[in-house]
Order: C-alpha cells, then sequence, then structure tokens
C-alpha cells in the first residue's frame, strides 16, 4: 500500500524540520489502515514499532511517501513493514525512514483473539 503526507507548518518542530512525532503518528495509522483493509471489520491495537532512527530532517513543504507491506503474520498479530521515503520529484527514492509495526487482533473487549482470514478491500 502506497500513501502520500504534505509537511504542513503545524507538522514542524521549534527548530522548523518536521517534529519525529508526527512522523510515528503517520507511521502507525498507515499500517492500521493496511491492518484494516485486509482484514475488514477487525479492530488492532499497535503493541510494537522497532527501531527508531531518523535518517534525513524533513522541512515544511516535502511531500513524503509512505510504502506499507505485510512483513509477518501470526496466530494474533501482524506486522507490517513500513519505509518513509522524500516524495520529491528530485530525490523521490530516498529512504529517509524504515520500522516494523505490529499490531494484534482484538475482540470488542480488547482481549486478543485470532486473526480471520485475510479479504484484501478492493481499491
Amino acid at each position: 500500500m502506497e500513501n502520500h503526507k504534505l509537511v504542513m507548518p503545524k507538522h514542524l518542530n521549534h527548530y522548523g524540520f518536521l517534529f519525529g512525532g508526527h512522523l510515528l503518528k503517520w507511521v502507525d495509522e498507515y499500517a492500521y489502515i493496511a491492518a484494516a483493509m485486509e482484514y475488514p471489520g477487525s479492530n488492532f491495537v499497535t503493541i510494537a514499532m522497532d527501531k527508531v532512527e531518523f535518517r534525513k530532517s524533513v522541512r515544511q513543504g516535502t511531500i513524503l511517501r509512505f510504502i506499507v507491506e505485510q512483513s509477518k503474520r501470526g496466530r494474533t498479530s501482524l506486522q507490517y513493514s513500513v519505509y518513509v521515503y522524500l516524495g520529491d520529484i528530485n530525490e523521490y527514492d530516498k529512504l529517509i525512514f524504515s520500522t516494523t509495526v505490529t499490531l494484534v487482533h482484538v475482540d470488542e473487549d480488547g482481549r486478543k483473539e485470532p486473526l480471520p482470514p485475510r479479504k484484501i478491500i478492493s481499491r
């Protein structure tokens, strides 16, 4: 799955660069969206995000490209590899961040439950 995000003034820290917390929020959201589209009607919660290392500072007006791929499926959990690239035409393939997000399938009361069969929603 591919998504894009435009870095706006409200996303910047006091030095004028993208605040890392916004990037982590987007990574988490896009991993959740991928799970929700592959397992419609299911509930997921994020339980882990692997290594967090920001490789390049990002300025206002930058378009970021997010690639999300399911990398592992367990009995109750999913892992998604998330890659963030500069989306600007001159640096389109420059990787600036990557991590693995682990989501757990839960019931209405928040208890872990087995994953249902995968059903990808048509886009």
